[in-house]
């Protein structure tokens, strides 16, 4: 510290390093389709887990990556007096969760490939609440690395009109909205389909009765949509 500086506060920054927790499952059938399948504010890769083995088709590899930032809350389960939830930003700094968000993936689809256990060019990215912006900004950021992306019960990026990061994709988008979602209703998805066809080609809305949840009819979609695209 220089001279200079006594007396005076100083905000600094440290660079360290973080893991990042996966589950994964595979098919016989290597190398495979893989649906990565990120979860919503609170919840956990566990979770996420149970959701995207009733989504993915049986042929289908599946990971589930957890949130970068941790918090206790009360249990929604029996058993265990504090459990943790996680989530994927927060409104301090979030253009760096943002880029851990984009490493962890590319790191995460790197490894797999290496290993020979996912087919790289049939990789879908699903998201669920908080994560779904997130992965709309990774699938226009990084176009060649995904087949297509599904959003459930999610937002828009907030820069998606003026950032030049994002740019056209040949993958396919699917997003599934809930008509009494309280956090985004139809109101506020109306154009999700129009604004994500300024740069995919392809774009899948869908509406259903269910509030901000997945319900089954969403699980049944997202299967035989995943078939096609993977077999398109």
């Amino acid at each position: 510290m220089s001279p200079t500086n006594e007396g005076k506060e100083i905000e600094g920054s440290l660079t360290a390093e973080i893991k990042l927790y996966y589950d994964l499952q595979l098919p016989e059938l290597r190398p495979a389709p893989l649906l990565i399948a990120l979860h919503g504010y609170g919840a956990s890769k566990r979770q996420m887990m149970r959701e995207a083995r009733q989504m993915a088709p049986a042929n289908f590899a599946t990971a589930a990556l957890q949130g970068l930032h941790q918090h206790l809350k009360d249990p929604k389960e029996p058993g265990g007096p504090l459990r943790f939830g996680f989530g994927w930003v927060t409104n301090f700094r979030p253009e760096e969760s943002v880029a851990l968000h984009h490493k962890a993936l590319v790191d995460m689809i790197d490894l797999f490939v290496s290993q020979g256990v996912v087919d790289p060019q049939r990789i879908f990215l699903l998201g669920f609440s908080q994560s779904c912006a997130l992965n709309y900004r990774f699938a226009f950021t990084h176009p060649g690395h995904l087949r297509g992306v599904v959003g459930i019960c999610g937002g828009m990026p907030g820069d998606w009109e003026t950032s030049e990061a994002y740019k056209p994709t040949e993958a396919s988008v699917f997003h599934l909205a809930g008509t009494r979602d309280e956090f985004y209703p139809p109101e506020r998805v109306a154009d999700y389909a129009e604004r994500l066809r300024l740069r995919a080609r392809h774009v899948m809305f869908e509406s259903y009765d269910a509030i901000h949840e997945i319900v089954p009819a969403m699980r049944e979609d997202v299967r035989e949509w995943l078939e096609s695209q993977a077999n398109g």
